[in-house]
């Protein structure tokens, strides 16, 4: 089980007035929060709850403890992708295969089109 940190922060849609934010996902939801609480957020800002897109949002801070906690960097295309594929099958995958994941996914939807 692993929780996961995009780098959000680095795109304008990671702003929040002057906020860097960034998402945190995990494994599972107990995991998810477990992470949260030990970099001071509360279980209760969890954000779709639930659901594929399930999540916290973290401030720059928060990112960089969580990682110092053991969370693992990646790319905000790598995360839409990872909550993608728990959509589809259940579980977020990793990473490293998230982006070819989602490109075979999408490949073989477009071609069930024709």
């Amino acid at each position: 089980m692993t929780v996961y940190v995009d780098d959000m922060f680095q795109f304008e849609l990671g702003r929040l007035g002057r906020m860097k934010m960034s998402h945190m996902i995990a494994d599972t939801t107990e995991e998810l929060t477990a992470a949260a609480y030990d970099i001071g957020m509360q279980p209760g800002w969890i954000q779709k709850r639930g659901t594929h897109g399930e999540h916290f949002d973290v401030s720059k801070g928060k990112r960089d403890l969580a990682i110092a906690n053991g969370a693992v960097p990646i790319t905000l295309r790598q995360c839409s992708a990872m909550c993608m594929r728990r959509k589809v099958e259940g579980q977020l995958g990793t990473p490293e295969e998230a982006e070819a994941w989602r490109d075979a996914y999408a490949t073989a939807r477009r071609a069930a089109m024709v």
